[in-house]
This record gives C-alpha cells, sequence and structure tokens, in this order.
C-alpha cells in the first residue's frame, strides 16, 4: 500500500503539471494567438477603412477631372471622323469631299477608296478623287475648304491641269484626301 500512496503522490503532481500544460498550450496560446489574428483584422479593416475615407473625400476632384477629360475627349473626337467601321468612315469622308468640290461648282469624274493605314489606336482613311473644277478660284475655294475644316482632312497629292490648253478655264484636278478615325 505505501507503494500505491508513494505512486500516487508522484502521480498526481505530475498530473497536475501535464494539465498546466495542457491548459497553457491550447488554452492560454489558442486564446492569445486568436487576439493576435483580431487585432490585425482590425488593423487591415481600419486602414481599409481611412483609404475609402480618403477616396471619398477626393471624390469632388475626381469628379471635376473627369468632367474635364469628358470635354477634352468631346473636343478631341470632332477632330476624326466618327464611324463604327473604316468603310462607314471611308464613305464619310468621300461624301465629304465630294460636297466640297460639288459646292464649289465642280463636278466629279472618278472616286475611290484605297486602304487604310494603321496609326496605333487610330486609323488613316485615303480617298483619291478626280473632278473637274471650272476655274483656279474654285480649286483655291476647294483647297481652302478642306484644309479647314473640322474634322481635320488633309491633302496628301494634288495634280491639276488645264482641260484644254487652246481655251483655258476648266482644270482637271486629281486629289489625295487622308484624314483619321478611331473605327475599328
Amino acid at each position: 500500500m505505501k507503494r500505491k500512496n508513494r505512486l500516487f503522490t508522484i502521480a498526481i503532481p505530475v498530473i497536475a503539471v501535464l494539465t498546466a500544460l495542457v491548459a497553457y498550450q491550447y488554452g492560454y496560446l489558442f486564446i492569445k494567438h486568436e487576439m493576435a489574428s483580431l487585432k490585425e483584422a482590425q488593423s487591415a479593416r481600419t486602414k481599409a477603412l481611412e483609404k475609402s475615407m480618403k477616396l471619398i473625400m477626393e471624390r469632388p476632384e475626381l469628379e471635376k477631372r473627369l468632367n474635364r477629360l469628358k470635354e477634352q475627349r468631346k473636343a478631341d473626337a470632332s477632330k476624326i471622323i466618327e464611324a463604327q467601321t473604316i468603310s462607314l468612315a471611308a464613305a464619310t469622308l468621300q461624301d465629304t469631299v465630294k460636297g466640297i468640290i460639288t459646292g464649289r461648282g465642280g463636278s466629279i469624274t472618278s472616286e475611290r477608296v484605297e486602304r487604310p493605314d494603321n496609326l496605333g489606336k487610330f486609323q488613316v482613311i485615303n480617298v483619291s478623287i478626280d473632278a473637274v473644277l471650272p476655274n483656279t478660284q474654285a480649286l483655291s475655294d476647294v483647297l481652302f475648304g478642306m484644309e479647314t475644316r473640322t474634322p481635320y482632312l488633309v491633302v496628301r497629292e494634288m495634280d491639276a491641269r488645264i482641260k484644254n490648253i487652246r481655251d483655258p478655264g476648266e482644270l482637271m484636278v486629281k486629289i489625295r484626301v487622308s484624314a483619321l478615325t478611331g473605327g475599328k
């Protein structure tokens, strides 16, 4: 019985120590770890809240900047031919040039749409038109009308010849005009 008493007296402190270690390991350390993760989550939420508040405070300035950019884009869009496709943009350019020429008393003899050139985000569309103009003043007015209008048109090539050398007056003009488009 003494042996059982001795074993019992040794076992109780060992069990108490082991119980304390288990309670420390799975109780105290677990709670400490959970508290640390809660503090980290709270810190992350606080930072996110501060960023959100900062963005909310910057919103009026961002809206003003967005409006300025929209106005600038509208102004820039008026300088190019807007169309859904390159073919439609080329047809618009062709109609514009025909309108300028016929508005100055000229007549169109032939017209061609050339292959577009790639220019990054934009496409350069080209149109060649053969026309007959009544005189050099009409040619001057046509060129002035093309160069000074928006959307911007650029006369790339021009060949003007007198139709009848013995009776100068009418001019045969071959003109190549280009414009920018944002078409796909």
